[in-house]
């Protein structure tokens, strides 16, 4: 019988994990929409039916004022880029594949291929979505004028990392209370429409607002974005640095909770989801 015979060398492997990622990921973003352009486009739409919203609140409310002197659409739109990458990037990671779902009966396929994945796929869509709108004000309406072009896309990138990792967190203990688990993800999800801070700027805050979200990873990276987007605004009560040693712990406490979940796994938690 005639076999045939597999390059098992390093790079060899790398280029096969590095495909099975690919079409993994391009799995995970027709998943949700069939239409990959309909998916793109329903995306974007929620982007700017936020920004939208969030303008016209600060116009009826007299919130203007508080905005940073410079683009007021895109004061608005720094913050909901950010609240919106971090929070589909962790629901993205959430809701792949377990160690129970039939995928992983396929060879190669593993838990990791899952994960990075549908991390990929959010960070694709989000970034997609994110550079059109940009564009299309741009283009359409006002010239944008980005002052830290690399800095503010380094705030987008830790804010996608930060939103996988603790994703990661809540995917690790989903299959032991799956309902509780996806409540407590959708409420943390709904609290930083206020908690991540992307109606304020840290230096108005007074000191006791600040300290209700200073706890908050999200809010130093929006607040670090707007340093690194405007000219006009220095950052003094916030840092990057901060939500990097978060998401990075919770990185490291989410793959050991995904390994510890992994050695229970059971193919009747599949019926729970």
């Amino acid at each position: 019988m005639f076999r045939s015979e597999r390059n098992t060398s390093a790079l060899a492997s790398t280029f096969s994990l590095l495909e099975l990622i690919y079409h993994a990921t391009v799995r995970s973003i027709r998943k949700s929409q069939g239409n990959a352009v309909l998916g793109l486009l329903q995306n974007m739409f929620q982007t700017i039916m936020l920004v939208a919203t969030f303008y016209l609140m600060y116009s009826i409310l007299g919130m203007r004022g508080s905005a940073v002197r410079g683009d007021f659409m895109l004061y608005i739109m720094s913050g909901i880029f950010l609240y919106m990458t971090y929070t589909k990037a962790m629901s993205a990671v959430f809701a792949s594949e377990g160690s129970s779902s039939a995928m992983m009966k396929h060879g190669p396929m593993t838990t990791a291929i899952s994960i990075s994945a549908a991390a990929l796929g959010a960070l694709y869509t989000q970034m997609l979505s994110m550079l059109v709108v940009l564009y299309l004000y741009h283009a359409a309406i006002k010239p944008i004028e980005i002052y830290d072009w690399s800095g503010a896309m380094g705030m987008v990138m830790l804010g996608w990392f930060s939103g996988v990792s603790l994703g990661m967190v809540f995917l690790a203990i989903k299959p032991w209370n799956p309902s509780l688990v996806n409540m407590i993800q959708q409420i943390y999800g709904r609290v930083n429409m206020i908690a991540s801070g992307k109606m304020f700027l840290a230096n108005t805050l007074p000191h006791k607002m600040l300290v209700m979200f200073s706890w908050n990873p999200l809010f130093h990276i929006i607040d670090q974005a707007r340093g690194y987007t405007f000219i006009n605004y220095n950052p003094h009560f916030s840092n990057w640095e901060y939500a990097l040693n978060i998401a990075l712990a919770l990185l490291a406490i989410g793959m050991m909770g995904e390994f510890y979940t992994r050695q229970y796994a059971s193919a009747s938690w599949s019926a729970k989801h």
